[in-house]
């Protein structure tokens, strides 16, 4: 008799209960290396790094191994199959075997020493969970005159709560954006001079004290989501404009700076759309720009494309919809104007929409409510305390006035996942 024996309650030869699905399950992997038996299977989680699965040295027909893709990682973290001798669908193991594909699991069966290994199956989980839409928003930060480090929570219905004082560096023209699905975080501005640091928001709003040390201190910059958790700080004033970014992790990590990304500004705006990507836009350098850069699911910004919109400086943006639409508005020219450009799931901005509330500049956006969106704060010529809601279709509404401490060079972002 050959093949898995378990848990044989007859103990006798002649009749044997069968396994459950003929494999015992192993733990989650989470190494880089594991070295995997015949007549198991393997959750191999890749969320941090790539891994080598190293097989069997020897094997006899019919043994089986299953791997199957644990968090759906393996497109970004791959892993890698060593046969360790023998062979794999007829090629010997100097040949390199990836599998790099979200969702994938592979069962692989040894057929003899001719052919070796051989994925009996090598399938992709249809499944793609989507998170749910952020609920909330969070304005943050700003200058009345002098700095504050004051926030204003959002609800999911877009009423906007009295201030929240004390959380983390009081400065101005900082950016903000969505990471991790739920959570958000606030980066860099000027506190006199340009600063480096962060504050990470929990899911539930609570913004956390100062993260030094990441990346080229500056400010007038912006930051929006991508990839579906992930963020991206861009532009900005060190003194002089740059394009650097810097790419947030999905666990709220700043990674160090990325140069080169399009011509450098300040004053920008920058928003996700189309569900994982994001798009800077306008900006100022020595004069109105109204130019944007679109920012690849992988986090990969493009080149320059102008032409979209009037030019203008200090515009603030967001998305809003069910399918990853998007939204910049108002800005300088340098009077303040009132106009907004609505942006398609694809990434192409409309013409200018006029009329759509006060008009300012240096304000923030966010989006709330899984498919609408928020303006507020800003300066008309001084700062001031209003906000406009915009529809799940675009819509911008008239101004709702008395919403905290006015003020302007403030950030905005969504969070939280309940409503």
């Amino acid at each position: 008799m050959s093949g898995l024996v378990k848990d044989n309650i007859f103990r006798s030869s002649g009749v044997v209960l069968a396994a459950a699905g003929g494999l015992s399950w192993q733990p989650v992997v989470t190494a880089s290396t594991v070295t995997v038996s015949a007549g198991k299977g393997y959750f191999i989680n890749t969320t941090s790094n790539a891994c080598t699965i190293t097989l069997p040295s020897a094997a006899t027909a019919g043994d089986q191994i299953i791997l199957s893709d644990y968090a759906r990682t393996w497109g970004t973290n791959a892993i890698t199959i060593d046969s360790n001798g023998l062979n794999f669908q007829s090629s010997p193991d100097t040949y390199i075997v990836d599998y790099d594909t979200n969702g994938q699991a592979i069962n692989l069966v040894y057929s003899g020493s001719t052919v070796g290994w051989t994925p009996a199956s090598d399938i992709v989980s249809a499944l793609e969970p989507v998170a749910p839409p952020t609920q909330k928003a969070i304005f943050g930060y700003g200058s009345t005159g002098s700095n504050v480090s004051m926030t204003n929570l959002v609800s999911s219905s877009g009423v906007v709560a009295t201030d929240t004082t004390g959380v983390g560096t009081a400065r101005n023209h900082l950016a903000a954006a969505g990471y991790g699905g739920d959570k958000a975080i606030f980066g860099y501005g000027s506190t006199g001079s340009s600063v480096s640091l962060t504050n990470l928001v929990s899911s539930s709003g609570v913004v956390a004290t100062d993260t030094t040390g990441v990346g080229t201190a500056r400010g007038e910059l912006a930051a929006a989501s991508y990839g579906g958790d992930k963020a991206i700080f861009g532009y900005g004033s060190a003194g002089s404009t740059v394009s650097m970014t810097n790419l947030v992790s999905n666990t709220g990590v700043v990674s160090s700076d990325v140069t080169g990304v399009g011509t450098a500004r300040r004053l920008i705006a920058a928003t996700g759309y189309g569900g994982d990507k994001a798009i800077f836009g306008y900006g100022y350098v020595s004069g109105n720009l109204s130019m944007t850069n679109l920012v690849s699911n992988t986090g990969v910004v493009t080149t320059d494309v102008t032409g979209v919109g009037t030019a203008r400086y200090g515009p603030a943006a967001a998305g809003y919809g069910s399918t990853g639409q998007a939204i910049f508005g108002y800005g300088d020219i340098p009077s303040s104007v009132s106009m907004t450009n609505l942006v398609s799931n694809i990434g192409v901005v409309a013409t200018d929409t006029t009329g759509v509330g006060t008009a300012r500049g240096r304000l923030g956006a966010a989006g709330y409510g899984g498919d609408k969106a928020i303006f507020g704060y800003g300066s008309t010529g001084s700062s001031v305390s209003l906000t406009n809601l915009v529809s799940s279709s675009g819509v911008v509404a008239t101004n709702t006035t008395g919403v905290g401490t006015a003020r302007l060079g403030i950030a905005a972002a969504g969070f939280s996942y309940a409503a």
